[in-house]
């Protein structure tokens, strides 16, 4: 068995133990790079450090760290309740409010699952009030969030211009940003249009009494959201966000040192809460994009990823290739992490772009949005929020409406991605 063989073997069995087993794949990811590194390829200890992610890993703990600060002085609950006055109450025109929302959140820089665990309770109690259905709401919030999840501040998007620029390649952060957008709220627009008719049957509880008797079903008149006073913190902060952006976008400075300096100031201003913030940085996640980011370093350093991308274009024709890659990455995510599935796959699929045969854009695009929308599922981080929070369900049925949503989107939204993205682009 070759060296190569054993390698890609090693990262499908971290796939499945951490898929079964309750454990960061990031864990066993650090782990395999030390074994297969020192024992299958005989790197140095330096060589096997050289995979691991420094900017990356700033931009993360910067991120999530300001965004914590931002949920401890309630400036996120600000924003949020300031989309819903945006409506003027409309409560089937919450769902939209809650996409943008989520879109926005995400592409400056809050996780996905965050965005999600943030107002997912929210857009549940909105269907139970008001008799929406939950399945719509809760998938056009997961929509939302990806559909801001490649902007060029968000880790995704970092993640994905990071492994494409190490190759020589180069992509357009605006073209992939807006390829998301752009599916995602299309999908967003299919999932309103199908089910919005349903939320009546989903309910098996009448909604809660503070509602009122004359509270609307099926998308009326909510209740208006009576704005809060702006502290000066909350202030503070939102002029932290836009200085954030502005030297992002316009100065091109590193956002991880940017967010950092701007949640330890703002910190620094809130010292009853200062302590907690730290608690808010996704240290889980960090963990798993570090530890596959440095095992997928080893198997470029080792050749493994030319390797398995020579053998994959050896198949046959480099857009048959590409479509299979797409499902193969749409069909895995849906069971383990979507951004450990894009740190190992994207490298592999270089090699064929390097061909000249393929739109670099359109294949790195489909990929990635073949990757992160089947996050619907309810055995990843986004689905399993929203079967958690949904009120007032039966919840087999609910999980059985969510498996079939999900069965969907697998089968067809990773062939629609290429179709879209690919296709056109290869003649």
């Amino acid at each position: 068995m070759s060296a190569q063989l054993i390698a890609i073997l090693v990262l499908g069995g971290m796939f499945v133990v951490a898929t079964v087993l309750p454990i960061n794949i990031g864990i066993l990811a650090l782990v395999a790079s030390f074994v297969v590194g020192t024992f299958v390829f005989g790197l140095e200890d330096k060589e096997i450090f050289e995979g691991f992610p420094v900017s990356l890993f700033i931009t993360v703990v910067g991120v999530t760290y300001l965004f914590s600060v931002a949920k401890q002085n309630g400036t996120i609950d600000l924003l949020v309740q300031g989309g819903i006055r945006l409506v003027r109450g409309r409560a089937i025109l919450v769902p939209w409010v809650l996409f943008a929302v989520a879109a926005t959140l995400t592409a400056l820089g809050t996780f996905t699952p965050a965005a999600v665990a943030l107002l997912v309770p929210i857009g549940m109690s909105f269907a139970f009030t008001y008799r929406i259905s939950p399945l719509m709401i809760g998938m056009m919030v997961i929509c939302g969030a990806h559909a801001g999840a490649f902007s060029p501040m968000a880790v995704s998007g970092a993640l994905v211009y990071g492994i494409v620029a190490k190759s020589g390649l180069t992509i357009s952060h605006a073209a992939l940003f807006f390829a998301s957008m752009g599916f995602n709220l299309l999908l967003a627009a299919g999932t309103y249009v199908l089910l919005r008719r349903r939320g009546e049957e989903s309910f098996v509880e009448q909604p809660d009494d503070t509602a009122g008797d004359d509270v609307p079903t099926g998308g009326g008149v909510a209740t208006a959201v009576k704005p809060k006073t702006v502290t000066w913190h909350q202030r503070a902060t939102l002029a932290a966000l836009v200085v954030l952006v502005v030297g992002a976008l316009a100065f091109h400075l590193q956002i991880g040192f940017l967010a950092l300096a701007a949640g330890a100031v703002l910190a620094l201003l809130d010292r009853e809460n200062l302590g907690k913030a730290v608690e808010g940085i996704s240290w889980p996640t960090i963990l798993l994009v570090a530890g596959m980011v440095t095992y997928v370093g080893v198997l470029e350093h080792s050749g493994t990823i030319d390797w398995v991308a020579n053998g994959a274009v050896g198949l046959g024709a480099p857009l048959l290739v590409a479509l299979v890659l797409c499902v193969i990455v749409g069909v895995t995510s849906a069971f383990a992490s979507s951004t450990a599935i894009l740190t190992a796959t994207i490298p592999m699929a270089i090699p064929l772009l390097l061909t000249d045969s393929l739109p670099v854009v359109g294949v790195v695009a489909a990929m990635a949005i073949s990757t992160t929308i089947v996050d619907v599922s309810p055995f990843s981080t986004n689905g399993a929020l929203v079967l958690a929070n949904a009120r007032g369900v039966d919840r087999n049925r609910f999980y059985r409406q969510v498996i079939s949503y999900t069965c969907v989107i697998v089968a067809l939204g990773p062939i629609a991605a290429w179709a879209v993205l690919v296709l056109p682009g290869s003649f």
